[in-house]
């Protein structure tokens, strides 16, 4: 079984993320695990996947949505433990 891992970007505005969200699924064979507001403007995407998609996808997700909003950060966490 391929080895798992978890995506996050954070982006200043809800337009970033939904650009993010949207491209990763295209992109890759991940799911989407949520969208939230962090407040202050910040927005977040989760989705999971195996590592090697995981990565894809919030590469190209950190390009689409950089286009239209600002990047807050992007994150690939390999092999999470979750209990």
């Amino acid at each position: 079984m391929a080895e798992s891992a978890i995506g996050l970007i954070e982006t200043r505005g809800l337009v970033g993320v939904i650009e993010a969200a949207d491209t990763a699924a295209k992109a890759a064979d991940v799911q989407l695990l949520g969208i939230e507001r962090v407040g202050g403007g910040f927005v977040s995407v989760r989705f999971s996947g195996d590592t090697a998609s995981v990565q894809t996808a919030v590469r190209v997700a950190r390009e689409a949505a950089g286009r239209v909003a600002e990047i807050i950060s992007a994150h690939v966490i390999p092999s999470p433990q979750i209990d």
